[in-house]
């Protein structure tokens, strides 16, 4: 290794772009050549040439994914190195390729791209050209100085090497041969750095910068040699694996924290119960990736036909999961985003974080946080007790082995609070992407990296969250499937994954959509497929007794054995020994599953006055929620039950004022001017054992009790949602697609929701916007007329106010 910085390079220069590496002057470099552009370099420069100037190229960086090369400009490094090819060795194994040994020459700064195509040419100008310097610069000024510390702290680094290696003891005989000036770059590129390290060392132009530069790489590389000889004297048997990774932890901060336990442990008797818990501690470190990454698979079109396979529906979330893929793939420094999927039980969020992780070809892990209620199950507990050990952040990373996973927080709205500290609290570092570049255990104690993981949350409602957590997570709502969603997610997922479960096949048992339909409206009433599944499930299971005895019959019963069987399985609606394959008609899904759970009721419950129908939303899902009432002679009392929350209470009570208010104009005073005198009245809502409460069943009430006071009856075939005010006006409420999907599941023909809800339709599958007559009311007055058959009647109409304003 001598300095060439003698030679005058040419003016134009043809460039060899780099992914893995960076070539500094001074050193020699092994570099594999399998672009197009770089092959076509190699082809008409370095193996038809054969001057010294034809083999002289430029070795620069490029940014840029190299299985883009061929096809885009690669992103260059503003300089780079020019090198002699010193050997050009071709293969075809497992690709076509060539091996170049380059020998670094000098700096120079590309000026001009001149040529893309077929390889690239640049005109350059060459930098460090007269660097050399006399020994009298040498001792004078920082310069000097610099200098003077760098080759001081070179053979103290040599030193510490075995000198038996002959390549060690070139390298001590070339730190008294080479001018001091080259020894930053031929350092940098023997001792462990980065590539962003030495492209630091490349940049320094200056010499005194560039002496900067790399002192501290060799500083750390010496005191990473100092701690591998420690730990090898601790236990040189078994104990090299530990030093060797060590080693590696000098790159970082917890140097010092380690060093620390070196030395105690050495102290220590192995008796002393503190022996055992360092050494955990050591090995814990040791264990932890921190800076081993997974590559992360940037194939879009392959993502999508991925996510399609594994789920259907759920287009907001698959959009998102693509919008991530396609960022990572033009700025690959992009942080983590912290996902919540927010979404009834049983409608996939679980699964659709697995199928994140295998879109992007990273390690999965899931947490379960419901429960959790101890604030070390996520920051760790101090050592300073018999038990202590890392939080489950730390574990997990420990587990998967990569410090880039996707992290399943399960249940985040589950988590407790207790005396040890709030979980809640602890987790505002890990998903708070400004801050879990440094994210503290309180086992470690030193900071680790975790903005690289892809942290995803489920929950079933956001109500429970702290504020200060929701804020730091993008919520992605996961609303229910529809019945033909439903459907199609049975036959191309469920039937097949129980089928394989029961050791069946489609040639034995056959579910028709007809029947699967009748499982989902009379036997599950939910907004996921959890139930779904079960009830398939318990299908299989039926016919594999069916056909577990129908292989018995065929193989050793007498026939008055086959008699009897056949007598015992009389009225089954399945025959025995069956006939492949099974089909499951209604009467045998009657005969398993017997009769159906949930009928439509929805008409048989409106056959009185005082009955209206609501629509409610549950973390389950949307529902729908009948609300009744009745008078009887008293002093104007109401009466609620039904479990009510305070909000529900006063929205009764809203209700009560405004139809009080109103009375004359809907002809509800029978006489008297207020319709309540010497009336009670009594509010229920079933099911009396539910908790029930929000604003959004305003417009229920008021319908409920003018159908009460009137002694009109409400159509059957209609619900409604919406906040009311004492004015009469119809204010927003949420959960209107879970809300419209319950209500087309009763077979519901007509929804009133608020004026200003109307947008929250386009959330909504087409084909139940088009069974759904949706009527948007911004008053009650439209309410009413569109709850009533023919509308109710008004003895006066109220005036159109002209603001002045």
């Amino acid at each position: 290794m001598s300095s060439n910085s003698g030679i005058q390079i040419p003016s134009r220069l043809p460039l060899l772009c780099t992914h893995d590496g960076v070539l500094l002057p001074g050193s020699t470099m092994r570099i594999s050549v399998d672009t197009a552009r770089n092959m076509q370099l190699v082809k008409s420069r370095l193996l038809k040439g054969t001057s010294l100037k034809s083999t002289i190229i430029g070795v620069i960086p490029n940014t840029r994914d190299p299985e883009h090369d061929s096809d885009e400009l690669p992103s260059l490094h503003s300089i780079g190195t020019a090198g002699l090819a010193v050997q050009v060795v071709g293969s075809n194994w497992p690709k076509p390729h060539y091996t170049l040994l380059i020998t670094g020459l000098c700096r120079f700064r590309m000026t001009k791209l001149l040529r893309e195509k077929p390889f690239l040419v640049a005109e350059v100008e060459q930098l460090d050209k007269l660097e050399q310097y006399t020994e009298g610069d040498q001792a004078d000024g920082e310069l000097g100085e610099l200098s003077q510390r760098f080759y001081q702290a070179a053979v103290q680094l040599v030193g510490m090497l075995d000198m038996s290696v002959p390549v060690v003891a070139k390298l001590r005989r070339l730190l008294d041969s080479l001018p001091k000036e080259t020894l930053p770059d031929v350092l940098a590129s023997m001792i462990r750095t980065s590539n962003k390290e030495k492209l630091q060392v490349l940049d320094a132009v200056d010499l005194e910068e560039r002496f900067k530069k790399a002192l501290p790489l060799l500083t750390r590389q010496i005191e990473g040699l100092k701690l591998l000889q420690k730990t090898r004297k601790l236990r040189p048997d078994d104990d090299k694996r530990v030093g060797q990774h060590l080693f590696l932890l000098c790159l970082t901060n917890t140097l010092l924290h380690i060093s620390c336990s070196i030395t105690q442990l050495k102290k220590m008797p192995e008796s002393m119960p503190e022996y055992a818990l360092t050494r955990n501690y050591l090995e814990m470190m040791v264990e932890l990736p921190w800076s081993k990454s997974s590559k992360d698979c940037l194939d879009i079109r392959a993502a999508r036909v991925l996510l399609d396979n594994d789920h259907y529906a759920m287009e907001k979330l698959k959009r998102r999961v693509l919008e991530y893929l396609a960022v990572r793939q033009l700025k690959s420094t992009l942080k983590g985003p912290i996902l919540c999927f927010v979404g009834p039980p049983g409608v996939g969020k679980t699964s659709v974080g697995r199928s994140i992780a295998r879109t992007l070809g990273r390690e999965f892990h899931r947490i379960a946080l419901g429960g959790v209620c101890d604030q070390s199950d996520i920051r760790g507990h101090r050592r300073t007790y018999v038990g202590s050990m890392p939080g489950r952040i730390i574990n997990g990373l420990k587990t998967v082995g990569v410090n880039n996973p996707v992290f399943l927080l399960d249940e985040v709205d589950k988590l407790g609070k207790s005396l040890q500290g709030d979980p809640a609290a602890a987790l505002l570092e890990v998903l708070d992407p400004e801050q879990n570049h440094s994210f503290t255990d309180h086992y470690l104690n030193v900071p680790f990296d975790l903005s690289q993981v892809l942290f995803i949350a489920t929950a079933n409602t956001t109500a429970t969250i702290p504020p200060a957590l929701l804020d730091r997570m993008e919520v992605l709502q996961v609303p229910g499937y529809t019945q033909e969603e439903k459907v199609e997610i049975a036959h191309r997922h469920l039937i097949p994954h129980q089928l394989e479960q029961h050791g069946l096949t489609p040639q034995q048992l056959q579910i028709p959509q007809d029947t699967t339909k009748d499982i989902i409206s009379k036997y599950t009433r939910e907004a996921g497929v959890r139930s779904l599944e079960r009830k398939i499930g318990a299908i299989c299971r039926a016919v594999a007794v069916k056909v577990a005895e129908g292989h018995k019959v065929s193989r050793a019963e007498s026939p008055a054995e086959q008699h009897n069987t056949e007598n015992k399985e009389e009225g089954s609606g399945i025959t025995a020994p069956p006939e492949m394959p099974i089909v499951i008609d209604p009467i045998a899904l009657k005969d398993i599953l017997g009769p159906p759970v949930f009928e439509m009721e929805v008409s048989e419950r409106l056959t009185l006055p005082g009955v209206a129908i609501g629509l409610a939303w549950t973390p389950m899902g949307g529902e729908i929620m009948f609300v009744e009432a009745s008078r009887m002679e008293g002093e104007g009392q109401l009466t609620l039950t039904g479990q009510l929350g305070d909000v529900m209470k006063e929205s009764a009570h809203l209700a009560i004022s405004w139809l009080r208010s109103n009375a004359k104009t809907y002809l509800l005073t029978n006489g008297s001017a207020d319709p309540l005198e010497g009336t009670d009245i009594h509010l229920h809502f079933p099911a009396g054992a539910v908790t029930k409460d929000g604003p959004s069943a305003g417009v229920t009430i008021v319908t409920c009790l003018a159908s009460l006071l009137s002694g009109r009856l409400v159509r059957s075939d209609v619900a409604m949602t919406g906040e009311i005010t004492l004015r009469g006006l119809v204010l927003p409420v949420g959960g209107i697609k879970d809300k419209v999907l319950a209500a087309h599941r009763a077979s519901l023909k007509r929804v009133i929701i608020p004026k200003r809800n109307e947008k929250d339709l386009e959330e909504i599958p087409p084909h139940v916007r088009a069974d759904l007559d949706f009527v948007f009311a911004s008053t009650l007055d439209e309410v009413l007329n569109a709850a009533f058959d023919g509308g109710f009647p008004m003895a006066v109409s109220h005036p159109q106010v002209v603001s002045k304003l």
